[in-house]
C-alpha cells in the first residue's frame, strides 16, 4: 500500500510539473488516503503485536 502511495505521489508530482493541475490535485490526494490507511494498519499491527508480546511473558 505504501508502494501505491508513493507511485501516486510520483504521478502527481510529474503531472504538477507538467501543468496539469486537475490530475495532480486528484493523484496527490489518492496519495494521502492510502499513506494515512497504511499508518493506521501499520500502528493497528503495531499494537497487536505488542500486546501478543507481553501475553507470552
Amino acid at each position: 500500500m505504501l508502494k501505491w502511495a508513493l507511485i501516486f505521489l510520483v504521478i502527481s508530482l510529474i503531472s504538477g510539473f507538467l501543468g496539469f493541475s486537475g490530475v495532480s490535485a486528484a493523484t496527490a490526494g489518492i496519495a494521502k488516503i492510502l499513506f494515512f490507511l497504511f499508518l493506521v494498519i501499520f500502528l493497528v499491527f503495531l499494537v497487536l503485536a505488542l500486546m501478543a508480546g507481553s501475553a507470552i511473558m
